[in-house]
C-alpha cells in the first residue's frame, strides 16, 4: 500500500533528528531541509531545543498533524511511536530506517509485525525498517550518499538492499544516468520491490511519467504481483531492467526425476522476468548500462556504424554486437569513397569506420553526419573516442554534443578515457549526455534489450483439453507417481499424442498384446521409477523369443509390478518436462531427450501457461536446434506440433498444482508427427 502522503507529503516529520549530521537521524533532516521539500519539515528529539537550526519538539504530543514520519530511533521503540503518531497525529506514511528488527532476531520480527498491523489498521504505507529511505521529486528523505538531482526524465529506482541501491546510483551517476525517484524498502514489511511497481503501475502517465523502471531483488516476495505489474508497464510503452541477487544452489536438489534434478528457482526466475519482458541482469555496471540505454526515445533495430580512432575496441564491440545478430554492415559506394577523401591516409569507412589516433573534431563531425545523412542503411551510430593523453579533446565533445542535440539517429558515446580525460567527460555529461565507458559493456546491453522479448501473451491455451477429466484423474489419485494408464489417460485427455501402448504383468496376455502392438518392439519395466538406470528398458525386441526372454528378465527387477510394450519408433528424441517452485508456479522445460537431456543439459524453461509463441522461442533457443530442422537431410521436427505438446501440457499444469515432477521423455519426432513414448508423474497434494 503506497499512499499519497509517502510520496507527495506536505509534512514531515523526523523522529530521532540530530544536530549530528553524521548520524542517521540528523544526515536524514538535513537532506530533506536542503533538498526539494517546500512543506512543513518537524523534528522531534527529547534532548534538544534546536535541530540544525530549526524549532525542536521535546515531545511527541506537541506535534501538529502530519503526512510522513522518518524514524531514526531505537527498534524497541518504534511501534509505540507508530502507534502514537498514526492514531494521534494523522500520519499516513512512515519510513523506518532503523534496523534491530526481523533481520536480527525473533524479538525484532515481532516487533515489526506489530508496526505492520498498526500500519494496516490505519491505512498507512510504511517503507521499510532497515532502509535508507526514499527520493521522490517532492523530497530526498536518505541518510546516504549521493543524492542524485533528480529529473523527470530519469528511471524509477527500486532496491530491496540501502547499500546496494548506493553503490548502483553511484555507477549510474558516473555514466551519466539520471534518476527520478528511488525507494529504498529494506526488509519489507508491508512494501517490496512488486509492491511499489505496482504503484508505480497503477500511478502511470504517458508522457509525464517515467518510462524506464530499474529493480534489484535480494527476494521475490510476489512472482505473481511482479508478472502482473511489470507485463503492464511494459504494455503502456515502459521498459524495466532488473538485477535478482541470491540465486545460486549450495547443493543439488532433492528430485526423483530428471526434470525436478534440473529445475531450480534461478530458472524460476530467468522464466518470470522473461514472461513479463524484464531485461535481466547480474551486475551493477550492467544494470545500469542497460537503463542508460533504454532512456533513448528509440533504439536502433539492428544496424550500427561505430565510428572510431582505436581498432582494437571497435572490433571487441563488433564482436559484442554479433553475438545477439546485431550488425555492423559494410559500407560502400560513392558516399563512402566521399567519406574516405576527407579523412587521413591510412583510414577506412568500411564500417568501423576508423579515423586513426590523429583523428581531428572536424573529422569526427563530417564521419557523424554523414552517418545521419548520407548511409541509409544505419540506423545507430556508437562513437569510441578517447585520449592518450597529448592533448585535450575537448572539441571532439563538444563536437559530439553539437551534433547529438540535433540528431534523429540516436549516439552511444564511448568516451572511456575516464582518468586521463576525466575534466573532458565530465564537461561532456554536463550536457545531459550519458557515456559508456567499456565498449564490450554497451554491446552486451544492446544485444540483452534486443532479445529480451516483450511480455507475454495471457492468454491460456485450452482447445482441445478435456480439463475436467484431467481433474478427475488427479483428484482419484494418492500421492506419487501415477500408474501408466493413469499416465496415459491423462496425456490423451490434455490431446497430447501419445503412442500405442498395452501393459500387463501375465505372459500369455503378454504374447497376445505383441502381436497387436508388432514388432519391433520396446518393453520397459512397470513399477521402478528410473527405468534405465536398472535395466528395465529393451529395445529393439524383433520375435516372440526375445519377448519373453526380455519379460523373464525384468521379471527379476526389484518393484517389478509388470511390463510396458509399444512399437519402436525412429525419429529425433526429444524432452518436455515441468516441476513445481513454490510461489512461482511450474516451470516448464524442453530440448533433446533421452540421454542427452542430462549429458548436454541444453534445455529451455518457461513458466506456465506458455503462449505458441513463448513454446516456440524455447525450441529456437536451444543449442541443439540446428539438430531439429533437418541438417543433413535428416527428417526434420515438426516444430508446430513440438510447440504445441509444451504449450497443452503447460495450460494442464496451471488448473493442476498437484502435479509436482512431470517428464515426457523421450518423446518421438518422426514421420507420423511428435508421440508421447515415455512419461512420468508425480503428484503431491496438499495436506488437509
Amino acid at each position: 500500500m503506497i499512499t499519497h502522503q509517502l510520496t507527495e507529503p506536505q509534512s514531515i516529520v523526523v523522529i530521532g533528528a540530530s544536530n549530528n549530521i553524521t548520524k542517521p537521524g540528523g544526515k536524514i533532516y538535513f537532506s530533506i531541509k536542503n533538498g526539494t521539500f517546500n512543506g512543513s519539515l518537524y523534528a522531534v528529539n527529547p534532548k534538544e531545543e534546536q535541530i540544525q537550526g530549526d524549532p525542536c519538539f521535546r515531545d511527541m504530543n506537541d506535534l501538529p498533524a502530519t503526512d510522513l514520519a522518518v524514524l531514526a530511533i531505537p527498534a524497541k521503540l518504534c511501534a509505540d511511536a507508530v502507534e502514537f503518531l498514526a492514531s494521534r497525529k494523522s500520519v499516513r506514511a512512515f519510513i523506518i530506517i532503523s534496523a534491530g528488527f526481523s533481520e536480527e532476531n525473533e524479538q525484532g520480527a515481532v516487533i515489526e509485525q506489530k508496526i505492520v498491523q498498526i500500519c494496516n489498521q490505519h491505512k498507512a504505507s510504511l517503507i521499510g525498517p532497515n532502509c535508507i529511505g526514499v527520493m521522490t521529486p517532492g523530497y530526498q528523505g536518505v541518510f546516504t550518499m549521493p543524492i542524485p538531482k533528480l529529473d523527470p526524465a530519469g528511471c524509477d529506482f527500486v532496491s530491496g538492499s540501502g547499500a546496494t541501491a548506493v553503490f548502483i546510483m553511484e555507477a549510474g551517476l558516473q555514466k551519466g544516468l539520471k534518476f527520478n525517484s528511488v525507494f529504498s524498502v529494506g526488509n519489507s514489511a508491508q512494501n517490496g520491490v512488486e509492491d511499489v511497481l505496482e504503484y508505480l503501475d497503477q500511478t502511470y502517465r504517458d508522457g509525464v511519467s517515467s518510462r524506464v523502471k530499474m529493480l534489484y531483488f535480494e527476494a521475490i516476495g510476489n512472482p505473481e504481483k511482479l508478472l502482473r505489474h511489470a507485463a503492464s508497464l511494459i504494455r503502456k510503452g515502459c521498459r524495466i531492467a532488473a538485477i535478482k541477487a541470491g540465486t545460486s544452489s549450495a547443493g543439488s536438489r532433492a528430485a526423483s526425476s530428471h526434470t525436478g534434478a534440473m529445475a531450480s528457482s534461478d530458472q524460476a526466475v530467468d522464466a518470470l522476468f522473461r514472461k513479463a519482458g524484464i531485461i535481466r541482469c547480474y551486475g551493477r555496471e550492467e544494470l545500469t548500462t542497460v537503463a542508460s540505454v533504454l532512456l533513448y526515445p528509440e533504439l536502433p533495430k539492428r544496424n550500427y556504424a561505430i565510428i572510431t580512432h582505436a581498432g582494437g575496441p571497435a572490433v571487441m564491440l563488433t564482436d559484442a554486437l554479433a553475438e545477439g545478430n546485431l550488425d555492423v554492415p559494410q559500407i560502400e559506394g560513392e558516399d563512402a569513397d566521399t567519406l574516405l577523401t576527407q579523412l587521413f591516409p591510412g583510414s577506412s569507412v568500411a564500417n568501423p569506420i576508423d579515423v586513426l589516433a590523429t583523428g581531428t573534431a572536424a573529422q569526427v563531425r563530417t564521419c557523424l553526419d554523414y552517418c545521419e545523412n548520407k548511409f541509409d542503411e544505419i540506423e545507430g551510430v556508437i562513437l569510441i573516442f578517447g585520449t592518450p593523453g597529448l592533448t585535450p579533446v575537448y572539441d571532439v565533445y563538444e563536437a559530439l554534443h553539437q551534433h547529438m542535440l540535433h540528431a534523429v539517429k540516436p549516439v552511444f558515446p564511448v568516451l572511456p578515457s575516464v582518468t586521463t580525460a576525466a575534466d573532458e567527460v565530465q564537461h561532456f555529461l554536463s550536457h545531459g549526455h550519458m557515456n559508456f565507458p567499456d565498449e564490450v559493456q554497451l554491446g552486451r546491453a544492446l544485444v540483452k534489450i534486443h532479445l529480451t522479448p516483450e511480455p507475454a501473451a495471457e492468454d491460456i491455451f485450452l482447445d482441445g483439453i478435456n480439463m475436467r477429466a484431467i481433474r478427475a484423474i488427479i483428484d482419484e489419485a494418492a500421492d506419487g507417481y501415477l500408474a501408466p494408464p493413469q499416465v496415459s489417460a491423462l496425456i490423451s485427455a490434455a490431446g497430447i499424442p501419445m503412442v500405442k501402448e498395452a501393459v500387463t504383468s501375465d505372459p500369455e496376455e503378454l504374447k497376445e498384446l505383441a502381436g497387436n502392438v508388432g514388432f519391433p518392439l520396446v518393453m520397459k519395466v512397470v513399477g521402478p521409477v528410473h527405468k534405465t538406470d536398472v535395466g528395465g528398458v529393451v529395445l529393439g525386441i524383433q520375435n516372440p523369443e526375445q519377448l519373453m526372454d526380455s519379460y523373464a528378465n525384468m521379471k527379476e527387477i526389484e518393484g517389478f509390478t509388470g511390463v510396458l510394450i509399444q512399437p519402436m519408433l525412429k525419429g529425433h528424441e526429444l524432452f518436455v518436462g515441468a516441476t513445481y517452485e513454490p510461489d512461482y508456479g511450474h516451470i516448464v522445460m524442453c530440448g533433446l531427450g533421452g540421454i542427452f537431456v542430462e549429458a548436454l543439459k541444453d534445455i529451455s524453461t518457461g513458466l506456465a501457461p506458455l503462449t505458441f509463441p513463448e513454446a516456440t522461442t524455447m525450441i529456437r533457443s536451444l543449442r541443439s536446434y540446428k539438430l531439429l530442422t533437418g541438417l543433413r537431410g535428416q527428417q526434420p521436427v515438426d516444430i508446430r506440433k513440438y510447440a504445441g505438446i509444451i504449450v497443452r501440457i503447460s495450460s494442464v499444469l496451471k488448473h493442476a498444482t498437484e502435479i509436482k515432477e512431470l517428464d515426457m521423455n523421450p518423446l518421438i519426432a518422426g514421420e507420423t508427427g511428435v508421440l508421447v513414448v515415455d512419461a512420468r508423474i508425480r503428484i503431491e497434494k496438499a495436506v488437509p
